[in-house]
């Protein structure tokens, strides 16, 4: 969260791009980001079908104004920085990379596109409500949020940018915050779930915010804004958000602290139930976007569509009469809201399909060999099918009648794995299924299953999470010390050298 916060004629609609602009050299086929038929036809519907959201227009879209992106700089943890490195800064000239205004980097080759992807990957989105330059420069910070750095000291999901000379400020990133992993070796990872407590950090920045505040009455209503607009689905009875209402701005940051690393409180959710943040690493070839399959994944066109609605152009949209932006009372005209340019967009998917996982340290060893004929043996690769490791097919959250309509027009397995279902049925991007997950990269990866309730593999696989006495490793919840973690139950009762054969399979994809 940026509280800051996934069959047609011709090679170009088989590839879901839509409508397309050509690109000046000539070699690449820009897809139109905002087309109102694609819109249309790619969203799933939500549960609530009536509550399925009506975007803007693309003639709304395209009056709004291309975010210009500026030239951004590391953030080092105190300690970390080069010698003189501020002062460096305070003099430094505002860069704009690209604009559309005559400012843009190279776009005549691939390589090109996947650079120019990068500097969209780490552009910032021009907003920063909880971060401080004195947080990232204060040891205290880093203590109580528990921020991890690199191995050169470089804090990944934070940038100071530079929009006039003299001014430097701390900016959250519009995809590296939540898509940037530290290694255990210290490398980063880009694409990758992210690691760092950004919620924990926003907690801190609240608190902060709240002591200097000459109104805390004002600032608390403030919040409660913020979080609705971000969170609120008024046709669920009772609307989950509605505990706000009787919560402080101290309450809400407690909310947040319990929101571990590799979860997030993105748009669309539930205040007090996180999402596992998704491994961008391989979505290229992942049929559904989202966990819960909110978008159809065909091609490059539908991911610049998901990524543009992921910068809060969702949140201007109607949900059977809800708009989320009207919560706050400012509700802009499409002209003084910021979008990317189809072709940052289109740059930014070329990135992002191009990333590659790091080398796997987990060597296919006999244990591993043993686990691979468990996996076989368990029939796993049902839903979880090489090489991808997914099927690529929706799963009905436990209680969500399926539509006969929707059988046509999605691959859906008829089988819930009985997973909590809040985030399918009771948020803005509740369809009323889950996408079966990949299993590739696992070993990399945090916080099973989609509301990232079991820290690691080994307690996901322990049979003892399906009691109410469990203590959860991962995300307990707001107030909540012990509780069940429902649903796929798949593996539970092997004996313990089976399952730790397959764990280390696992580990190996």
């Amino acid at each position: 969260m940026r509280l800051q916060g996934f069959l047609v004629p011709t090679l170009l609609s088989a590839l879901g791009v839509g409508a397309v602009a050509q690109h000046r050299d000539g070699l690449h086929a820009v897809p139109r980001t905002w087309d109102d038929t694609e819109i249309a036809e790619t969203q799933t519907p939500l549960a609530n079908a009536a509550a399925s959201p009506k975007h803007v227009t693309a003639d709304d879209y395209y009056r709004m104004p291309v975010r210009p992106i500026y030239k951004s700089y590391r953030v080092y943890a105190p300690g970390r920085e080069p010698a003189g490195y501020h002062k460096w800064l305070e003099e430094q000239e505002a860069v704009i990379l690209w604009d559309d205004q005559g400012h843009a980097p190279p776009l005549q080759t691939e390589a090109d596109w996947i650079r120019a992807g990068e500097i969209v990957f780490d552009a910032s989105p021009g907003s920063n409500r909880f971060f401080s330059m004195d947080d990232v420069r204060n040891p205290i910070w880093y203590e109580k949020t528990g921020a991890r750095v690199s191995k050169d000291g470089v804090l990944p999901s934070l940038r100071y940018v530079v929009k006039a000379k003299g001014a430097v400020e701390i900016h959250t990133l519009g995809c590296a915050s939540c898509h940037t992993r530290v290694m255990p070796d210290g490398s980063i990872l880009k694409g990758a779930q992210s690691n760092e407590p950004i919620q924990r950090q926003a907690a801190y920045g609240m608190r902060a915010a709240l002591a200097a505040s000459r109104d805390p009455a004002q600032y608390t209503r403030q919040i409660h804004g913020l979080f609705r607009s971000l969170h609120s689905a008024p046709w669920v009875r009772p609307d989950p958000e509605s505990r706000l209402d009787s919560m402080s701005a101290a309450e809400i940051a407690d909310v947040l602290d319990a929101v571990p690393p590799g979860t997030s409180l993105r748009q669309g959710t539930n205040t007090f139930l996180p999402m596992q943040v998704p491994d961008l690493i391989g979505v290229k070839d992942r049929r559904y976007l989202d966990h819960t399959g909110l978008e159809l994944h065909r091609g490059i066109g539908d991911f610049m569509r998901y990524a543009a609605m992921n910068q809060g152009l969702d949140l201007l949209a109607s949900y059977g009469g809800f708009v989320p932006a009207d919560v706050l009372q400012q509700q802009p005209a499409a002209q003084t809201r910021f979008r990317y340019s189809d072709e940052q967009l289109y740059a930014l998917t070329r990135y992002v399909y191009s990333l590659q996982p790091p080398p796997n340290p987990n060597a296919f060893d006999a244990l591993a060999e043993r686990g691979q004929k468990i996996f076989a043996r368990e029939a796993c690769a049902t839903c979880h099918t090489p090489p991808l490791y997914t099927n690529n097919k929706l799963t009905p959250a436990e209680g969500f009648p399926i539509p006969p309509e929707h059988l046509k027009m999605y691959d859906i397995l008829r089988v819930s794995v009985r997973t909590d279902s809040t985030l399918a049925l009771r948020t803005r991007r509740g369809t009323g299924y889950y996408k079966v997950p990949s299993l590739k990269g696992l070993w990399y990866r945090t916080m099973f299953p989609h509301d990232g309730s079991c820290a690691t593999l080994e307690d996901w696989f322990d049979p003892a999470r399906l009691r109410d006495d469990y203590v959860p490793t991962g995300f307990k919840g707001y107030g909540i010390e012990r509780r069940a973690v429902p649903g796929h139950e798949f593996g539970l009762r092997l004996a313990a050298d089976d399952k730790r054969a397959l764990i280390a399979f696992l580990k190996t994809l």
